[in-house]
């Protein structure tokens, strides 16, 4: 872990920051549904003199700004969706919208990107292309895949490519930093348990599926105490 100061030039627009993402918190979008924040992350962007480019994933944005002569090319990436759940914490910039809420922190994502964007694009010290990266659809719905898919690096080659996740807890200005993977992802397995139906009264005449996937659940929750290596990380949720 390392602590890290606020950059001067992100301090002097921070309230400014915080506005912005106030803003996408209190009207959040779900994957592929993000057209009101990818305008805003658009407008953004052209305002500060970045090559605004639209629609790879459907709602995604991705900003460029070559300066200099470097032929080095960095991409920095941000989500935008939101969460299918109701907001509850009467903030006054909780979600207007019932069903929807920004509980993983993209509007963050989002905004502490544009914040990168604005000083980047206003220093400009760098040389080099700056490829800014917005996806949708990060929660399931696969939106980094259709980006790549669909040309994202075919049309905005990277040398590079940086992203980063909230950690609520972590103390401010602290970053934390792993080798190899950090965070755990989900997957889909479809599993068919096929019993023997029966009364009630007479279990010994059945085999009881119910009971089946009990014991199955129970099982796969010792993947990780009994076949992972103590020193590694692993998480089995079912």
């Amino acid at each position: 872990m390392i602590d890290v100061p606020i950059h001067p030039g992100i301090a002097a627009h921070l309230d400014d920051m915080v506005g912005l993402r106030r803003q996408i918190h209190a009207h959040p979008e779900l994957g592929y549904e993000e057209e009101q924040t990818s305008a805003l992350v658009a407008e953004r962007l052209a305002r500060w003199g970045y090559t605004v480019h639209r629609g790879l994933g459907g709602t995604g944005v991705v900003g460029t700004l070559t300066v200099g002569a470097g032929g080095k090319r960095l991409g920095l990436r941000a989500d935008m969706d939101a969460l299918p759940m109701t907001e509850t914490t009467g903030l006054p910039w909780a979600s207007r919208q019932p069903g929807r809420m920004h509980a993983c922190g993209h509007d963050g994502h989002t905004a502490t990107l544009l914040a990168a964007a604005q000083v980047l694009a206003a220093s400009r010290a760098f040389s080099g292309t700056l490829n800014l990266i917005f996806q949708p659809a990060e929660e399931g719905l696969m939106g980094a895949k259709r980006m790549v898919e669909e040309g994202l690096f075919e049309r905005f080659p990277c040398d590079a490519v940086y992203a980063y996740h909230n950690e609520p807890g972590f103390p401010a200005g602290r970053f934390g930093f792993l080798p190899g993977p950090i965070y755990s992802s989900s997957d889909t397995a479809v599993i068919t348990i096929e019993g023997k139906g029966g009364h009630g009264a007479m279990p010994h005449t059945t085999v009881d599926p119910v009971v089946v996937a009990a014991h199955l659940i129970l099982a796969l929750q010792t993947l990780v105490s009994r076949e992972v290596d103590p020193n590694d990380m692993a998480v089995v949720t079912v």
